[in-house]
């Protein structure tokens, strides 16, 4: 029997460990699902919400235009969502659409009388509910939702027309990445169904039809007019046998063991174990008696029962009276005084008025008091007694006490949690309404901070949307502040802050909004119109302020402000973006010199997003491999045979064609990007190097610029030495700014490293920049190239020829090669060579030119015949 008993415990264990194993697969799973079912339904809600606000306003304008159209549905699109179109189709006619551009052709459609969009339509105007249709497959690509809203309005008589149809699509591959299916996809495999919310059709249209056959868990997605099913199974498959199956049934084993091993054992004592059982049963029924005595004895002792004459006063306790009141348990007579005298003093009047109350009236008595104990414990006593009187006796009075202190203190316990639980209430009140000031201002100038700012800029746009309000931001950033903040201290940069505040707050009127904004960034909000000179005015004057000197701890401390000034209408620009353009019109001022103020306009933002959209062309190129390397040659001064080639950078652009760093250099400077197109330039001149060499083309060296910034990277070295440059066919063109005589401690070890990689410097556009004879003894470069603006006037100029003379001789009493650019005509080259120039580039020699061009501009000695 034990055996039996044990096999079907482990058989049992061993299938509930199955189970629980598989309702664990399902619980985890079903979370997962649970998180992605609910940002899917939140995802497609949200977009569908934020056309209903385009739908409510069509109501009130059904007469709109194209042009209201795409500025309303334009606020839409710079909220976070998935949408990829909005169309409207008055009468069931596509009149508008947004984005214009690429959607021309869905002008005109009439959903009437098109096969594909007939019954969907129609469906939306007959239920007047939002239909979602999808997924389809989009005709610009991709897959993509569509949800159509019908519109209804009241005309001039208040009856209740239909407009027509507004249509919204939802980029299906965004609302699925934005949900996180993709990033459970190596958690679980999920399928979804229901297409057109259908949620009774099986068709999956998201993930694997096989899911729906694998006894997946499922959730179903609400849509405003339908239900999708997602379904969902662990991405391995349910698994059948949990991890801990092994160790489960090893230790069921040796459980098995010890149970089977004691029962051999006992087997002998069974005769022993007969023979005692007689004796303990004797043993147990004594033992059952005793136990009934003992329960009955502890019950009663929970109360003790007095009984008192009322006629002479003789009191009765049991030994449980005693105890509560603190008397010795030994069976001696008390009377009314043993009583009154244990009452608490608090008490004793009412106790005695109960007790006599009940008496007189020949009531129930109930009372409850405290007593004093002869040690000072205080006992909390509930009282309840009844008087009777037997024939031929005197009346008595007889009742019970119990101690009833723990549930005073229960209750003095819940009362002092009241109390405390009312007074953090009025805590966290207070505290919250600390926290939500907090949230809003600036901790250090108390100003208003960003968040406020932005509530503030919503509720006007909000309010004055349709009746129109002109605001005015003028958006202010301290000049100099982080060299306070570098030079004094983090201390005197927030003096500076708190000062600036001030001056802001007595520039402006009481009705103008301060806010700080940033680090050192503070607004000025304006409601109502001002003119251009009242803005200009009080920039002016907030100029002026700002410029006195502040002392700080002995320090005069000086700063400016530059300020950007943008106002509008904000029925027609939204108040936030006032602020942008505000933006927009600092950068300005910063960037002509600071200290200053600049008005936005319509010129400027054209500039900013012209340089946005070379910058985004930049990063493309980039990315797409548009910058080349052109290459010119470098001559011998009087041998004419080449030296070298110059590899300069150009960009083919697939639209404007090739350019030249002047198109596009500033702009990568400020995108810090030129340290990526210098390592591509000398990675695609070490290959065309490689070429002219394998070519059997004698081009000795390779000349590439390289920029401050790459110069300061850390990794530069390494990344020279993976690219095995052989020795002396590399050189770097350094402009001077880059060697002033204090050089920055890694610019001055990563130039000596790339000396002793065999690779030369040279001085590019020498006698234009700060480079002194000092730096060159310190920098001792192979050569240096003079620029072409000294070089173009020698023709014509003999103190021009003195001057590029002596940059020569200088050179070669350093032993420094001179390289002079912009040799346009062979007079140039002749006066170069008499000098004892070493070598000469430019257009009089040949054009930059791309690789294969090279190769036959060198096997044809194109230069030597022009000479």
């Amino acid at each position: 029997m034990a055996v039996v008993v044990i096999a079907v415990a482990v058989g049992f264990a061993d299938y509930q460990n199955r189970v629980i194993f598989a309702q664990s697969q399902r619980t985890a799973v079903l979370d997962k699902l649970g998180l992605v079912r609910a940002q899917l339904e939140g995802n497609v809600n949200a977009n569908l919400q934020l056309i209903h606000g385009l739908v409510g306003t069509i109501t009130t304008e059904p007469d709109m235009g194209q042009n209201r159209f795409s500025q309303l549905s334009a606020y839409l699109f710079d909220r976070s969502n998935q949408l990829i179109n909005i169309a409207a189709a008055p009468d069931f006619v596509v009149r508008m659409v947004y984005p214009l551009a690429g959607n021309e052709a869905a002008l005109g459609l009439d959903y009437q009388i098109n096969s594909d969009q007939r019954d969907a339509a129609m469906l939306a105007r007959d239920t007047r509910e939002i239909v979602l249709a999808g997924p389809v497959h989009l005709v610009q690509g991709g897959r993509g939702f569509i949800g159509r809203y019908p519109v209804y309005y009241h005309n001039g008589e208040d009856q209740e027309r239909f407009w027509g149809i507004v249509s919204a699509v939802i980029d299906a591959d965004k609302l699925y990445a934005d949900s996180g299916l993709a990033a459970m996809e190596g958690d679980i495999s999920i399928a979804i169904s229901g297409r057109d919310g259908r949620a009774d059709n099986n068709s999956v249209f998201y993930g694997d039809a096989a899911v729906l056959e694998n006894d997946p868990v499922r959730a179903e997605v609400l849509l405003p007019s339908g239900n999708w099913v997602i379904s969902a199974i662990p991405s391995e498959g349910w698994g059948e046998n949990p991890p801990n199956t092994i160790l489960l049934r090893v230790g069921m084993g040796l459980a098995a063991a010890l149970i089977l091993v004691p029962l051999v054992l006992l087997g002998s004592l069974n005769e022993e174990r007969r023979r005692r059982m007689i004796e303990q049963r004797r043993r147990e029924k004594e033992l059952s008696r005793l136990s009934r005595r003992l329960e009955l004895a502890l019950a009663t002792s929970q109360v003790g029962v007095w009984e008192m004459n009322i006629s002479n006063g003789a009191l009765s306790w049991d030994d449980r009276m005693n105890e509560l009141y603190g008397h010795p348990r030994d069976g001696g007579a008390r009377n009314y005084a043993h009583w009154r005298d244990r009452l608490h003093p608090d008490d004793f009047e009412r106790a005695e008025r109960d007790f006599n109350e009940s008496i007189r009236s020949g009531s129930q008595y109930l009372s409850n008091y405290r007593v004093i104990t002869a040690e000072g414990e205080t006992r909390h006593i509930r009282a309840i007694g009844t008087v009777y009187q037997d024939p031929g006796t005197s009346p008595r009075i007889v009742g019970v006490n119990w101690d009833a202190t723990p549930d005073a203190k229960l209750s003095e316990a819940l009362l002092r949690a009241k109390t405390q639980a009312e007074a953090k209430n009025f805590e966290l009140e207070t505290a919250k309404a600390r926290i939500e000031h907090n949230a809003m201002h600036d901790p250090l100038t108390g100003l208003p901070n960003r968040r406020y700012l932005d509530d503030i800029l919503d509720m006007h746009t909000r309010s004055s949307a349709h009746d129109g309000g002109y605001v005015s931001i003028q958006h202010i950033d301290l000049d100099r502040f982080k060299q306070i903040n570098d030079t004094l201290g983090h201390a005197a940069g927030d003096a500076m802050l708190v000062h600036a505040s001030e001056v802001l707050k007595a520039s402006v009127r009481p009705s103008d909004f301060v806010a700080r904004i940033g680090g050192d960034e503070f607004v000025i909000l304006s409601i109502g119109e001002k003119s251009d000179a009242e803005l200009r005015v009080m920039a002016e004057r907030i100029i002026a302020a700002m410029r006195k000197p502040v002392s700080y701890q002995g320090h005069e401390c000086r700063f400016g402000v530059s300020i950007g000034i943008a106002g509008g209408d904000v029925s027609i620009t939204p108040a936030k973006q006032v602020l942008v353009n505000a933006d927009i019109a600092l950068y300005r001022a910063k960037e002509r010199g600071r200290n200053r103020a600049e008005f936005f306009s319509e010129e400027l933002q054209a500039e900013i997003i012209t340089a946005k959209r070379v910058a985004d062309d930049i990063l493309a190129g980039l990315e797409n491999s548009e910058f080349v390397a052109f290459y010119q040659p470098q001559v011998d001064a009087k041998t004419l045979d080449i030296v070298g080639m110059e590899a300069l950078a150009r960009w083919n652009h697939p639209i404007r064609g090739l350019l030249a760093p002047d198109a596009f250099m500033a702009i990568a400077e400020d995108l810090n990007v030129v340290a990526t197109i210098d390592k591509l330039i000398l990675e695609q001149a070490l290959a065309q190097h490689r070429k002219w060499k394998k070519a059997g083309l004698d081009v000795p060296r390779v000349s590439v610029n390289v920029s401050a910034r790459r110069l300061n990277d850390e990794g530069l070295i390494d990344t020279l030495k993976a690219l095995d440059i052989e020795r002396g066919t590399v050189s770097f063109e350094l402009i001077e700014s880059i060697y002033l005589d204090e050089r920055d401690s890694l610019v001055s070890f990563n130039i000596d490293q790339i000396k002793d990689l065999g690779i030369d410097i040279e001085i590019d556009d020498f006698g234009t920049g700060y480079a002194s004879i000092v730096s060159l003894l310190q920098l001792r470069p192979k050569r240096l190239k003079i620029d072409r603006q000294l070089v173009m006037p020698i023709t014509s100029s003999a103190g021009q020829r003195r001057l590029v003379a002596s940059i020569i001789e200088i050179g070669a009493s350093l032993g420094i090669e001179a390289i002079a650019e912009g040799v346009e005509s062979f007079q140039h080259a002749e006066i170069l060579a008499e000098m004892g120039c070493a070598a000469l580039q430019g257009y009089a020699i040949a054009r930059p030119m791309d690789g294969k061009a090279v190769t036959q501009f060198i096997k044809e000695q194109s230069w030597r015949n022009a000479s």
